[in-house]
């Protein structure tokens, strides 16, 4: 194996990982700021307010992208196959 083939590698880990959960951790940090800022202005401190938008706005998201997540999921893991397949020949 040559470090470029693991750099490589590591690269499309990374950007697939980023592609998976980034929307869901988009949304949650969306959802918190609004909340944060809700609470400034209404000096309303609890502290459990924020979990159930937050866990709502997640559930929908994953709901809706379930479908892209498994496609590049299925297609990372297709391509790290065909790449041990390469290797092993």
């Amino acid at each position: 194996m040559s470090e470029s083939l693991i750099i490589g590698i590591t690269k499309d880990a990374l950007m697939t990982s980023l592609k998976v959960a980034g929307p869901i951790l988009l949304v949650s940090i969306l959802i918190g700021l609004i909340i944060s800022i809700f609470q400034a202005t209404t000096q309303i401190q609890e502290q459990t307010l924020t979990f159930v938008p937050k866990l709502i706005g997640i559930a929908f998201t994953g709901l809706f992208l379930a479908s892209f997540m498994l496609q590049t999921l299925v297609g990372f893991t297709e391509r790290i196959f065909e790449l041990i397949i390469k290797v092993s020949t």
